[in-house]
């Protein structure tokens, strides 16, 4: 959040970690700061003219600084990251400079930061299964055709979440304390036996697979996303 005096508020929300935006006037301005109803908020700052922006984070994984705007790329939370999804010049070659000679299972390579800023477990596992590429082939043996195939993935992924709001899980809503509505749009994350939409019901399909990898659940379709040959 970049402020007048030339000066940048960094958030970093971790793994819980959500903005909570509404407006206060007069005593209510008060009572807000003051309110237990915000739980789990560490910080809030609010505008002259009322308008009150909150950090909720109940883990505890989030982070705040506030630095000159000219040193933003050069903040250790934002230097060591990989390129932003949602740019127009995000495309296959960035994954291809970063799966080079890689031995590590693509899911799990997706999920560090320093490769593509801003996929979570969620994204990831429904970007491969659009990609039709199995969440154990490794990195470095992934073909340009199925690259392209995930960077497009990516990005269609994250442009429908957040036009929808997001996935609601446990503690996340947006900012004006709405549900997320893209869990309804989930095609194989958190579907471990239904039929994957691409197979249908009634097919062949074996089903959605869940298997753990880095202690994390990876959800996949094994007749949409074959599994590498060995």
């Amino acid at each position: 959040m970049r402020l007048s005096s030339g000066r940048s508020l960094l958030l970093h929300l971790g793994m819980s970690g959500r903005v909570v935006l509404n407006s206060v006037s007069g005593s209510a301005l008060a009572e807000a700061l003051d309110s237990e109803s915000q739980k789990h908020e560490h910080v809030a700052f609010v505008t002259r003219e009322g308008s009150r922006f909150g950090l909720v984070d109940p883990r505890r994984f989030g982070a705040l600084d506030l630095i000159d705007t000219a040193l933003e790329d050069r903040h250790p939370l934002v230097a060591s990251m990989g390129p932003e999804p949602l740019e127009a010049n995000f495309r296959a070659g960035a994954l291809a400079e970063a799966f080079a000679g890689r031995r590590t299972p693509v899911k799990t390579l997706l999920l560090d930061q320093r490769v593509v800023a801003g996929l979570g477990n969620i994204y990831v596992c429904e970007a491969l299964f659009r990609a039709r590429i199995h969440p154990e082939t490794l990195a470095g043996a992934i073909g340009a055709p199925a690259l392209r195939r995930l960077a497009a993935a990516i990005r269609a992924v994250l442009e429908e979440a957040v036009a929808a709001g997001g996935s609601s899980l446990r503690d996340y809503v947006q900012p004006d304390g709405e549900l997320g509505y893209f869990q309804h749009a989930w095609r194989v994350y958190g579907r471990e036996g239904e039929a994957c939409p691409d197979c249908g019901p009634g097919s062949d399909c074996p089903g959605v697979r869940r298997i753990t990898q880095g202690g994390r659940s990876t959800f996949f379709c094994p007749r949409q996303q074959p599994a590498p040959s060995r």
